[in-house]
């Protein structure tokens, strides 16, 4: 994290750490305080959203250890989500187990069938590899759709409510602090991941990958395992989806469009920087809200020439262009905007 001018670290300690003055302290402690009392304020609708917005993060910080810092193009993001999510709903609801295991089981079984699809990436990359990712979409919704037994099929499949050690949680409240909690963790994880000795070699991978396999990094050991973390964390943000979000699952939640939706979000936000997916999936989230709730509403009431839910066929095609200008007119994505509106706040005493 660069400094305000005037400001230097003494000690090895201080250069590492993450907050190294006591206005990145104190403003840490306000954005924790202004997220615990969001319940305080907002009604279950928001609350709602709120949820739906910290479970993208999960999900959008996974694509981005892939994408943004290990270059590694995946376009199929949603068939893990959906894994993680039918996982974790058979181990609670059909074996038995707790939440807490079912989610981190969600979560392996997801990262470890992404490292089966990444095998590829060691001979081939960039819209190759995408091609092959998309492959993996359609045969993980396709398996999920005629395995009948276990994932209900067509049909769906019910999910109980998430329960750690007996407290069940059935609130929005309840399920935003949960939910809450977990996305701290990943993002403080992605945060420190992207200072360690993989978190460079992915960067080196993603930057020339034939002089990072000189420099020698094992290319195969490193893309496999950026496979995992960011097929891992897709899996617990399904497994919060199915259980504190959805309450029911059916493929029809996990399509290919979603899947855009995600590469949409992490380019938008930013590659290869921590706050980028959090920037691209409330910027991305509340224009879906917006469109959805606001403007066809109005759009419906105000123009009476055209039949009964016209409006909703404009909301994707509104939504499309929206973000071909955002990513012509900011091709680096929110995370660069925020770094020009730091630097220019660092120097705005000195420039009078």
């Amino acid at each position: 994290m660069d400094l305000p001018s005037g400001v230097r670290n003494y000690t090895y300690a201080q250069d590492m750490s993450i907050f190294r003055t006591k206005t990145h302290w104190v403003l840490l402690a306000l954005l924790f305080v202004l997220l615990l009392t969001v319940p305080v304020y907002m009604g279950n609708y928001w609350l709602s959203v709120m949820n739906l917005i910290a479970i993208t993060i999960i999900a959008a910080t996974g694509l981005n250890i892939l994408t943004g810092y290990c270059g590694q193009l995946s376009i199929g993001h949603a068939g893990f989500i959906a894994v993680g999510a039918y996982t974790s709903a058979v181990l609670t609801g059909q074996m038995g187990l707790p939440f807490i295991f079912s989610m981190i089981g969600g979560g392996l079984t997801a990262g470890l069938i992404g490292m089966l699809f990444g095998l590829p990436s060691l001979r081939v990359k960039g819209f190759y590899l995408a091609i092959s990712t998309i492959a993996a979409q359609f045969i993980i919704l396709w398996v999920i759709n005629h395995w009948t037994s276990l994932t209900g099929g067509f049909t769906g499949l019910r999910v109980p409510q998430a329960n750690i050690f007996g407290y069940e949680f059935t609130t929005q409240t309840s399920k935003y602090y949960l939910i809450l909690a977990t996305m701290v963790m990943v993002v403080f994880f992605a945060k420190n991941l992207a200072r360690t000795r993989p978190g460079r070699a992915f960067v080196a991978i993603r930057d020339n990958d034939l002089a990072a396999q000189v420099m020698g990094i094992n290319l195969f050991r490193y893309k496999l395992l950026a496979f995992f973390i960011g097929c891992f964390f897709a899996g617990i943000a399904g497994s919060l989806m199915a259980h504190c979000y959805y309450g029911f699952l059916n493929t029809e939640f996990f399509s290919f469009k979603e899947s855009i939706l995600y590469v949409a979000i992490i380019i938008i936000g930013g590659l290869g920087s921590t706050v980028g997916p959090i920037f691209g999936v409330v910027f991305i989230r509340l224009l879906e809200n917006l469109l959805s709730s606001e403007l066809v509403p109005i759009l419906e009431g105000s123009i009476t020439l055209f039949p009964s839910g016209w409006a909703s066929g404009l909301t994707p095609m509104i939504f499309g262009l929206i973000m071909i200008l955002f990513l012509i007119l900011e091709p680096r994505g929110l995370a660069h905007r925020w770094q020009l509106f730091k630097t220019s706040y660092r120097i705005w005493p000195f420039s009078f």
